[in-house]
């Protein structure tokens, strides 16, 4: 799947559609325009986002960008850098349009027509120094019920998991960094997929309370790097009682914190 022609052009804001929403992320940083029903960006976007660390003046991109929820946030985490990503769905593309006028990034994020089929030179520039991604969660249609039709290419991956990591292997720069955030139960695909051209791994498990396994997994790779692989202390993010979040998460949440490597 190609760049459309029309990909770069500037786009006015529309009046916002009834069938979709505008919400405040980031600690109200952000205004994110989404689809009231559907597939909607949350944790594990602000998560990936908080997870990505660009130095000034990198390029990064992301595969399977939605609607913009962790490009944005990982533009505004990381000023003088440049985004680009890359989304196949025409609707959630609009709204990644939208959304970078919103915010007023125009300057420093685009966002593109296509998916991981997409060969490097189509999406101009040369490699980059990063890539971060929230792949799919399921390679096999019939590993769940149908989801809605808004919710299947972010939950259905067309040619598996490795597709995703070889792609992101492809746009990175040697010791160019890969941040993804996947479920807990597909750490041993992502590494085996990753580790085809990366290495020096380090691994962040995500509980959802501290006396509960890992339903997430945030993973860097170094492209050719070969340093041992690193397993770090996991993040928590809710109690038991009281706060709805952990106090670190929330600090992540709210753009106060990064998660660190």
């Amino acid at each position: 799947m190609g760049v459309q022609p029309d990909d770069k052009q500037h786009v006015s804001v529309p009046p916002r559609p009834d069938e979709t929403t505008e919400d405040r992320v980031l600690g109200g940083r952000i205004l994110l325009r989404q689809p009231r029903v559907g597939y909607r960006a949350g944790l594990d976007a602000a998560l990936l986002a908080a997870a990505v660390e660009l130095k000034p003046g990198e390029r990064a991109l992301e595969a399977g960008c939605g609607a913009g929820a962790a490009l944005l946030q990982t533009a505004v985490r990381s000023p003088g850098t440049s985004l680009v990503g890359l989304e196949r769905d025409s609707t959630a593309l609009g709204l990644a349009h939208v959304n970078i006028v919103l915010n007023g990034l125009g300057d420093r994020i685009e966002a593109l027509h296509g998916d991981v089929s997409l060969r490097l030179p189509a999406l101009g520039g040369g490699p980059f120094d990063a890539a971060f991604a929230n792949p799919p969660f399921f390679d096999d249609p019939n590993a769940l019920k149908t989801p809605h039709p808004s919710k299947r290419d972010a939950w259905i991956a067309d040619g598996g998991l490795g597709a995703w990591t070889t792609f992101l292997l492809k746009v990175v720069k040697e010791n160019g960094r890969i941040t993804v955030i996947h479920r807990a139960d597909r750490l041993a695909d992502l590494l085996a997929g990753l580790g085809e051209g990366a290495g020096s791994f380090r691994i962040r498990p995500i509980h959802p309370f501290a006396d509960e396994p890992a339903k997430r997994v945030l993973v860097r790779a170094v492209k050719t790097g070969k340093a041992p692989l690193v397993l770090l202390p996991p993040l928590v993010i809710h109690e038991r009682e009281g706060a709805k979040h952990t106090p670190e998460a929330e600090a992540i949440l709210r753009g106060e914190a990064g998660l660190g490597w």
